[in-house]
């Protein structure tokens, strides 16, 4: 069964970005413009499998949806990735602590967030290669 992406971050362009890097696999791909977005469609789809986040988003920010949903037990049961430009770094090691498995920085090459996603689940996503 396909894995459910929710790929958080407020430019449409991004989301295209995402889509075309993510071709090769076998996944499903769910959009969120920002963190309250974010959480409404974590609330109407529990089938989500894995989150790439943004930090630097408007209305609620990364950081703010990482406090959130631990605090909803989201973070426990869905991997988080945080993928973000600029920001504090104290933005990032904040998310970390609040439980994100692992840390981009945009621009990043395919090949990482291949590699990134393979360490979470090592298994059960495929990546077909062209």
């Amino acid at each position: 069964m396909p894995k459910k992406i929710l790929i958080v971050d407020d430019s449409a362009l991004i989301h295209q970005m995402y889509r075309l890097v993510m071709t090769n696999y076998q996944c499903e791909i769910v959009d969120a413009m920002n963190g309250q977005e974010a959480l409404e469609t974590l609330a109407l789809q529990k089938d989500i499998d894995l989150i790439l986040l943004d930090i630097n988003m408007p209305v609620m920010n990364g950081v703010q949806f990482m406090e959130r949903a631990s605090t909803l037990g989201i973070i426990r049961r869905i991997p988080v990735v945080i993928i973000s430009t600029e920001g504090k770094e104290e933005d990032t090691i904040r998310g970390l602590k609040l439980g994100a498995k692992g840390y981009l920085k945009k621009p990043f090459q395919p090949e990482a967030l291949h590699d990134l996603i393979a360490t979470i689940f090592p298994k059960t996503l495929k990546y077909a290669a062209c």
